[in-house]
């Protein structure tokens, strides 16, 4: 189940569910560029405190979620 996933496993399970086809199409939707996005979710960086809503709202995921996720919790 693609809740039990965590990085990109996880946000590329999330595109798949709600049709995304691209990083590039999650990322503007987001408000960042895909490069950032990519390493937000291989745990290079982390993304800052207010990026989480625009996250949540685009991947229609739950703080925790995208916690989880994000190896954050």
């Amino acid at each position: 189940m693609a809740r039990t996933k965590t990085g990109m496993p996880w946000l590329r399970a999330r595109m798949k569910e709600l049709g995304y086809v691209s990083l590039e199409e999650v990322a503007q939707q987001i408000g960042v560029n895909r490069g950032n996005l990519y390493r937000y979710f291989t745990m290079e960086n982390r993304p800052s405190i207010a990026l989480l809503p625009a996250i949540c709202r685009t991947l229609e995921a739950s703080y925790e979620e995208v916690l989880k996720a994000l190896k954050c919790k």
